[in-house]
């Protein structure tokens, strides 16, 4: 039996984990009450970028009483930002951004931080951002932490990982939980193991709670467009499929990993398959929505040859001890971990030299702008 660690939705501050057990089960204790005079001056400033959905979720965890340590100096979407305390007090800050505020400006949220007096100065990228992710390294080294659900930096091109790592050396602290997962504890994990002494061996999972969702559902008797485009409509996939089903999130989420266990990989060390035919890839987004019948034939004849074996499909990221990285369709027994996953699960299966028996599993739903704004809240929270 796989070690298990299932991670269901859990309050803020307070973390529970249960590992499957036919003896014990383990249950976090609730988060202590914090007395009112504990939290009456915040001890962490925020400058918030990006109000999408996550961002926009996190902004209402603001108002709960988890987050009574943070104080909110500045917001911030493409266009619009806000630095004044009345406004941003407002519940409907998000909506008022779309029509009111200065224009954005990175200097005067910057100054907005240093003039809040608080121990720890935070700036939170709640955004996909490329451009915004270039700049976390140079914040860091400015001294103000960064806390992130944008994969560009530590995804992307092997010298900006080496230059945040740098820049961390410094002493700021880089707060990543929510670009795996949507915060399921992958990373803390496999640092905790490291710092222990143990290392990563291999890798395979499920990253993508879209892609997980669309295969657990695929069984034959319903066309894959059919399902992609409920997926879409229920909000699991992005607006164009295409960001989903190239591969390419997976294959960042992949490197974030593999570059925490010790793997130095360059983003050409991944093999990609993408699950979008040639003809389609370099359409415009309604183009390619009204051709999404051209999916169903390729897949129905490689789901039909797994069937026919007792195999299901699953799209899954691996990673051997050589550092071969591949991200793509597989098929997999169904007596397989990833054959056995429910909705938006996300799943990662770390075989390290302690754990090498059986990987230790690390599964839960791996999607939604609840779970990832409830990440970014806790590695701010940890700041503090």
């Amino acid at each position: 039996m796989s070690a298990v660690l299932d991670a269901g939705t859990a309050a803020v501050g307070a973390a529970s984990a249960a590992i499957p057990s036919p003896h014990k089960s383990f249950v976090a204790e609730a988060a202590p009450t914090v007395a009112p005079a504990a939290v009456a001056s915040s001890s962490i400033a925020i400058v918030l970028l990006g109000t999408g959905m996550v961002g926009g979720a996190l902004l209402k965890l603001l108002n709960t009483p988890a987050a009574a340590r943070v104080r909110l100096v500045g917001a911030a979407n493409s266009r619009r930002q806000q630095t004044a305390a009345a406004s941003l007090v407002s519940r409907s800050l998000r909506e008022q951004l779309n029509s009111q505020g200065d224009v954005r400006d990175n200097a005067a949220l910057l100054a907005a931080l240093d003039a809040s007096g608080a121990a720890a100065k935070v700036i939170i990228d709640a955004t996909a951002n490329t451009a915004l992710a270039a700049r976390h390294a140079e914040w860091l080294a400015r001294g103000y932490h960064v806390v992130t659900a944008n994969k560009a930096l530590a995804g992307g091109d092997l010298s900006g990982w080496r230059a945040l790592q740098a820049a961390t050396a410094k002493g700021a602290r880089y707060g990543d939980s929510a670009t795996v997962g949507a915060g399921l504890p992958v990373l803390s994990t496999l640092r905790r193991l490291r710092l222990c002494g143990d290392s990563l061996l291999t890798l395979e999972g499920v990253f993508s709670g879209s892609l997980s969702w669309l295969f657990n559902q695929y069984d034959g008797s319903k066309a894959f467009s059919a399902l992609l485009r409920e997926a879409r409509q229920l909000g699991f996939t992005e607006p164009d499929p295409r960001s989903d089903l190239s591969g390419d999130d997976v294959a960042r989420k992949l490197l974030i990993i593999a570059r925490n266990a010790g793997f130095s990989l360059g983003v050409d060390e991944v093999v990609v398959e993408s699950l979008v035919p040639e003809p389609l890839r370099a359409i415009d987004s309604e183009a390619f929505l009204a051709r999404l019948e051209e999916l169903d034939a390729p897949l129905a004849a490689r789901y039909a040859e797994a069937a026919s074996r007792g195999g299901v499909l699953r799209f899954l990221a691996r990673l051997n001890q050589r550092g071969h990285a591949r991200v793509g369709l597989a098929e997999v027994p169904a007596t397989h971990p990833a054959a056995r996953l429910y909705g938006t699960d996300n799943q990662f299966a770390l075989t390290t030299t302690r754990y090498n028996a059986q990987p230790l599993v690390i599964q839960g739903p791996g999607a939604g702008p609840e779970i990832t704004a409830q990440a970014l809240l806790g590695d701010v929270l940890a700041l503090g």
